[in-house]
């Protein structure tokens, strides 16, 4: 095969990747933006989401844990969906995804169905993902030349690390779930 024959088919396959990698971002990233858009907006609104945080047991005050994840998850969702800072809207979705996965579907096993935290588990690896690999050629990231977001230990450390101690640190602080009524 000629070197010409071998370069196209090289820039062929990064354009999917970028293709790929942009699709994803936006897709999840978008979908992610609208929980926290719900949080303000939807249903019970922050009164209602702060009710629910301070049900299952967040401490001190349910409404500033509803604003803190509805601002967590617009912030990040918009990020990704941009491709702008990659790696932290990486960890925001990581602790988000985290908090969820423990203090709310982790007594109910591993399926959605069942309301598990499969789907905590799916976005949260789709975060360190996204911020491993990098935002690709279609995003602001790259336009605005921020090669930390090109740099796959840095996206792996920022999103996982942060993630995670963010999330252990929030549930360790803050989580006092209530205690068991018998019936």
């Amino acid at each position: 095969m000629n070197a010409h024959l071998l370069a196209a088919d090289a820039a062929d396959s990064l354009d999917g990747f970028n293709a790929a990698v942009a699709f994803l971002r936006v897709a999840v990233g978008i979908t992610f933006a609208a929980h926290g858009y719900n949080k303000f907006f939807g249903g019970g609104k922050i009164p209602g989401t702060a009710r629910w945080f301070d049900s299952i047991g967040m401490k001190p005050n349910g409404t500033i844990h509803a604003y803190v994840s509805a601002c967590t998850e617009l912030g990040a969702g918009l990020l990704l969906a941009a491709g702008l800072l990659t790696p932290l809207a990486g960890a925001g979705m990581v602790g988000i995804m985290v908090v969820a996965a423990y203090t709310v579907n982790r007594p109910n096993g591993f399926f959605s169905a069942n309301h598990g935290w499969e789907y905590n588990l799916v976005l949260a690896v789709v975060g360190i993902a996204v911020a491993t690999m990098g935002p690709g050629r279609y995003s602001l990231d790259k336009a605005i030349g921020l090669d930390l977001a090109f740099n796959p230990k840095v996206g792996l450390a920022v999103s996982a690390g942060l993630g995670i101690g963010s999330a252990v640190l929030l549930i360790a602080t803050c989580f006092r779930p209530p205690a068991k009524t018998e019936g």
